[in-house]
């Protein structure tokens, strides 16, 4: 039964902005159906069996569950900013404002926001440009959120260590202990590479997307949806990299705890 919710909600998720905003392809229903089902199955599979495939962290909460509040908040929140464009109500009004006032704070010169924005082509409208800093903005301070949570459930909650033992087989899945050098030197170095690649990765992909804009056709931002999917996509993927990295580094910081325990225990027990 855990299992087939937390499909469904990811499946629900898929289907938010098809939804709420008009679908700009002949097969546009089609194809988010079935990303819907798509997420579903894997959902339900990974979470009904008891062999770890891809998932990490399924056993180790709250990781996931906030990185999926975190990805449907961007996704919901930039639904109805994006809908208070083609049929306004209160409520998208409210959160179209709330999003405005974000968006001054957060697009500022060098700002991630600031460089989405500049990828815009030259001759983009005055209210593409203003819709797509709100939802730049709004998405970046929703991942922010979401790691300054993670932060807060391992420094002051001492994750994982309230959720009984942790399972690196399990939670780690792609992650063999007995490979290569010691386990520790491994995590911390996988550990900092993530959050270093997650700082970086707003600021470098607007810049690449740029520079890859000669040579390639650029994705549209004109489309509602596709503006969703690629703004959630730009923020989310740095927030979870970060939230990797901060648990790795956790559990490295475990296992040398344990070790200095058992040296200090074996010392003695020896003297």
């Amino acid at each position: 039964m855990g299992a087939a919710i937390r499909g469904l909600l990811v499946a629900l998720m898929v289907l938010t902005p098809a939804l709420y905003l008009p679908v700009s392809t002949l097969n546009g229903t089609e194809i988010v159906v079935f990303l819907a089902i798509l997420a579903f199955i894997l959902t339900f599979s990974e979470y009904n069996s008891a062999f770890p495939s891809f998932i990490e962290f399924r056993d180790a909460p709250p990781v996931n569950r906030l990185r999926f509040v975190g990805l449907t908040s961007m996704v919901t929140f930039l639904t109805l900013i994006c809908k208070d464009m083609y049929s306004p109500t209160e409520l998208t009004n409210l959160f179209y404002a709330m999003g405005l006032a974000v968006a001054n704070v957060a697009d500022f010169p060098y700002s991630p926001v600031r460089l989405v924005v500049l990828v815009l082509p030259n001759d983009a409208s005055v209210a593409l440009i203003e819709l797509v800093r709100i939802c730049a903005s709004i998405a970046y301070v929703a991942a922010l959120v979401t790691i300054a949570s993670f932060f807060y459930a391992v420094k002051m909650r001492g994750w994982p260590t309230g959720n009984g033992a942790f399972n690196v087989w399990t939670n780690l899945p792609l992650f063999d202990p007995t490979k290569g050098v010691d386990v520790v030197t491994r995590l911390q170095r996988d550990g900092r590479l993530n959050i270093s690649i997650g700082i970086l990765l707003p600021f470098l992909i607007p810049a690449m997307i740029k520079l890859l804009s000669s040579f390639v056709m650029p994705i549209s931002l004109a489309n509602p949806q596709t503006l969703i999917w690629t703004l959630s996509a730009w923020a989310f993927l740095p927030a979870s990299m970060i939230m990797r990295g901060m648990a790795t580094l956790r559990i490295a910081a475990l296992i040398v705890d344990k070790r200095r325990a058992y040296t200090t225990s074996e010392t003695t027990q020896t003297a």
